[in-house]
């Protein structure tokens, strides 16, 4: 449903929308031209293009009005785009499995945390630290991808490790979020002992 100032938060068909169910949809064929070639100008181009993208239908979304299909859609998208690029770079030899492995497990398990706090009333919103890790660790497969950066591997690999160092400081806090906040629910509630 449509308002004079945008999408109402029940929309899913929204401008937003779209761009990001544009970016799961290709996303897999960044991953196999990564597989096929793992460094050169084009592939580094076209990720580069889907991440910017993530910039775009956040500020589409609150131009327009955000929805709660957007929230759910927007984070699925960027770990698509993030979690299948690594995997494809591990698949050719070039990041290590140990540290997506990591990323990966993480993900999965917050994503289930934060949808189990959401069934039950609390909201657990994104952390500065959570946006870090995914700067850094998008930054980590741009510096594989990018001609002059490939064999320059301290930086990719160094930037791997901080952004899955950043994955477990973030997964930490989101813990500690949902540990407070559902305290402060007992506590009105007065269940809380």
């Amino acid at each position: 449903m449509t308002d004079t100032n945008g999408y109402g938060p029940s929309a899913l068909a929204t401008p937003a929308n779209f761009v990001t169910v544009v970016r799961l949809l290709v996303s897999p064929l960044l991953f196999a031209m990564i597989s096929d070639q793992p460094s050169g100008w084009l592939v580094w181009a076209f990720f580069t293009v889907l991440a910017f993208t993530d910039g775009i239908d956040g500020w589409i979304a609150r131009r327009y009005g955000t929805t709660r299909s957007g929230a759910f859609l927007d984070p699925l998208a960027d770990k698509v785009l993030v979690l299948g690029s690594m995997f494809a770079l591990v698949s050719v030899g070039r990041f290590p499995v140990w540290p997506v492995a990591v990323i990966f497990v993480r993900e999965i398990a917050i994503s289930l945390y934060r949808v189990y706090w959401g069934r039950r009333g609390l909201a657990v919103p994104a952390r500065p630290s959570a946006k870090l890790k995914t700067l850094v660790q998008s930054l980590s497969i741009g510096a594989v991808l990018m001609p002059p950066l490939t064999d320059v591997t301290w930086l990719a690999d160094g930037l791997l490790y901080l952004g899955t160092f950043l994955a477990v400081l973030s997964a930490v806090q989101y813990v500690l979020d949902g540990a407070r906040a559902a305290t402060s629910m007992g506590d009105r509630s007065g269940l809380a002992r």
